[in-house]
């Protein structure tokens, strides 16, 4: 049985840049299946400390209080689809009346299908970070898993995704420069579809997950411009956020 006091993720009491059009909070759930070696959230994908975590029962405590001014709940990671609190906080968030943005890795498409198939859990926004091309994913993960495996789960999550309204989806890419070379966003866009909303942001050379990552220059404010002109070519809703 669940527990709705213990320690379950990060919460961030308000934002308004996480959920478009909304303001919202945001719950970061640990626990993660990649190991994105510029990741800075460390404790969340290695789920190696709670101090500052808080309980399912404190995040709807704060959504209680905050229910004139809140209208949207992030749920994020780490990997949310991981989390065994996931359903439950969705279908409570939603009896409530808030609307839900997931975000997810996409390596987990049949658990995303399952949510989606149910209207009690049904995101109403999902957003998807889309690390690099396939074939390097194999640098971001421990697993034992083929190529084939990686490519058919994440083009599987992008076509569920896919299926959303346009205003109800997006990806991300973080403008790594070992893993999004001009190459890497061509490969990219090829899987998405051509009226995408696809954010880039800038990588922060600090609190790395693989200290050697801290090592890395990100892109120069020209090479990003020219990488996002690059990418529009392909999917002209790309965006720098």
């Amino acid at each position: 049985m669940l527990s709705m006091t213990a320690p379950a993720g990060s919460l961030v009491k308000t934002t308004l840049v996480d959920f478009p059009g909304r303001v919202a909070s945001a719950f970061f759930l640990s626990g993660c299946n990649l190991r994105c070696p510029y990741c800075y959230n460390k404790q969340l994908v290695e789920n190696s400390s709670s101090e500052n975590y808080v309980s399912i029962q404190q995040l709807f405590d704060h959504l209680e209080k905050r229910k004139n001014i809140i209208s949207g709940l992030v749920i994020s990671g780490g990997e949310a689809l991981l989390s065994p609190y996931l359903e439950t906080i969705i279908r409570t968030a939603k009896s409530k009346g808030y609307s839900i943005k997931l975000d997810t890795n996409g390596t987990l498409p049949e658990k995303l299908a399952g949510l989606i198939q149910n209207p009690e859990t049904k995101p109403d926004f999902i957003a998807m970070d889309i690390k690099t091309s396939l074939e390097k994913y194999k640098m971001l993960t421990a697993s034992n898993e083929t190529f084939s495996q990686i490519e058919d789960k994440l083009k599987k999550s992008i076509s569920i995704i896919s299926s959303y309204p346009q205003t109800d989806r997006e990806f991300r890419t973080v403008l790594v420069p070992p893993l999004t070379s001009k190459d890497d966003i061509q490969k990219i866009a090829s899987l998405l579809p051509e009226d995408a909303s696809w954010y880039f942001s800038q990588f922060q050379n600090n609190s790395c997950l693989s200290p050697e990552y801290e090592k890395i220059q990100p892109y120069n404010d020209a090479e990003t411009a020219a990488i996002v002109k690059f990418a529009q070519s392909f999917i002209p809703n790309a965006k720098l956020r």
